[in-house]
């Protein structure tokens, strides 16, 4: 049976140095932070689609209509497109932008925005470039109080 100095010496015969006290603990850090950075694919797909829904509203707004909708998405749901709410304490609401359609529990956030799009279109008018007066929406949630 070896000992400390046994096993030292005997890898000292090998031309090998002895391991660092610490590296099991370094490795064990290293590991533990690169796991609790890793995102679960879910996550993954769930931050690409929010990505490409920013994409899509960037190309379809004007710069003033862009920024009020994203000041309603943020308000709404902190751009949590599985998001489920409550609307005077008794309506169920779903989506980025917290509508009443049950379907938008499973809607992606494309199809979300689609919605909303015909909805505050057809709510508050639009603009005159065309694009839904997102800016108008944004105020009747600001008067109401709502958020």
């Amino acid at each position: 049976m070896l000992d400390t100095t046994g096993t030292l010496s005997a890898r000292a015969y090998q031309r090998l140095k002895a391991a660092p006290k610490d590296r099991g603990r370094k490795v064990a850090l290293a590991i533990g932070i690169s796991l609790s950075m890793a995102m679960p694919l879910d996550a993954q797909a769930s931050d690409l689609a929010i990505q490409q829904l920013k994409q899509l509203a960037n190309y379809q707004l004007t710069d003033k209509q862009l920024a009020c909708h994203n000041e309603i998405v943020h308000r709404e749901s902190r751009w949590d497109y599985k998001a489920v709410g409550n609307r005077n304490g008794t309506k169920q609401v779903y989506g980025l932008y917290q509508m009443k359609t049950e379907s938008l529990k499973v809607s992606t956030p494309i199809k979300q925005f689609w919605m909303y799009w015909h909805y505050v279109a057809h709510r508050y008018g639009h603009t005159k470039y065309d694009e839904p007066n997102y800016c108008g929406a944004l105020l009747h949630l600001k008067t109401k109080g709502w958020q």
